[in-house]
């Protein structure tokens, strides 16, 4: 199934507009879209997971996508920043740009790539560094900023994921020693020391409790100001908590895609309501 929301165009350096919460049209231009997906495949060996995926996803938005198990969801947020590339035997068809510039061509830097595309995933994973550490280590090997501009970077990166008045006495203890929700906020920290562009956010609160997930969807909600975020999750309350569009992937497929109230007050496709509705995934 094909759903165009817009016609893909290359994108620009240009400044970063505001996207308000509705789905992106093409008279706004070329600024609006962060990823394209053209005719997207995927498969393990021969197992297609991914089928003819076509979409826009706007930028400086929260998008959720959101369907049963073993849909294609995180498949599809590890080919954006091309992490499925360490399975062999993976292979796809079709084309994902992000600010128009494809992930697969064969000059693309998978290093950039991924300083570009952050990924926080499932359950919290620090360094077995310092928390300083953690947040310094991608600008310190990338050579980001200079040596003396760290503790500042770290500092921002840390306020960024509200976490840097719990933690701003103990920079040289171990991230480890932080609880799961303070380990989460330090990995988004740690993804934020690249200076991306978008986040991917692999169901980033169904290890934690309940407080610790409401921490990170105010995160994410404050985070959409300066970065496009996109966010797998199994539980559709999160979805429409934090998301301004919403993907519903079946089979492999995109069912459905557009703004989160209309997904979840009015779906346009009998699979959709059947999935939000709880009769069946």
């Amino acid at each position: 199934m094909t759903i165009a929301l817009e016609t893909p165009a290359i994108m620009t350096s240009a400044p970063r507009p505001t996207l308000t919460p509705r789905a992106p049209s093409a008279s706004e231009g070329p600024t609006t879209a962060a990823i394209t997906v053209r005719d997207f495949h995927f498969a393990y060996g021969k197992r297609e997971v991914l089928k003819n995926l076509n979409f826009v996803i706007p930028r400086r938005a929260v998008t959720a996508i959101i369907g049963p198990s073993g849909c294609g969801k995180s498949t599809f947020l590890r080919s954006i920043n091309r992490l499925n590339d360490l399975i062999p035997g993976t292979h796809h068809r079709g084309d994902i740009l992000v600010d128009g510039l494809s992930v697969f061509d064969r000059v693309t830097d998978l290093v950039v790539l991924r300083q570009r595309v952050g990924m926080v995933f499932q359950r919290p994973n620090p360094f077995p560094k310092s928390i300083f550490e953690n947040v310094a280590y991608g600008p310190s090997l990338n050579a980001l900023v200079p040596k003396g501009d760290l503790p500042d970077l770290v500092e921002k990166c840390l306020r960024q994921a509200a976490l840097w008045d719990e933690v701003k006495d103990r920079l040289e203890s171990p991230g480890t020693g932080l609880s799961g929700g303070q380990q989460q906020r330090l990995c988004i920290a740690r993804a934020l020391g690249n200076n991306p562009e978008v986040l991917l956010m692999d169901e980033p609160c169904s290890a934690l409790d309940p407080i610790a997930t409401q921490r990170i969807e105010e995160l994410i909600r404050t985070l959409k100001r300066d970065y496009t975020i996109v966010i797998v999750t199994h539980n559709m309350q999160q979805a429409a908590r934090v998301s301004d569009f919403t993907a519903f992937f079946d089979q492999g497929e995109l069912i459905e895609y557009s703004e989160t109230e209309r997904i979840f007050t009015a779906p346009g496709s009998p699979r959709t309501e059947a999935y939000i509705t709880g009769r069946f995934g």
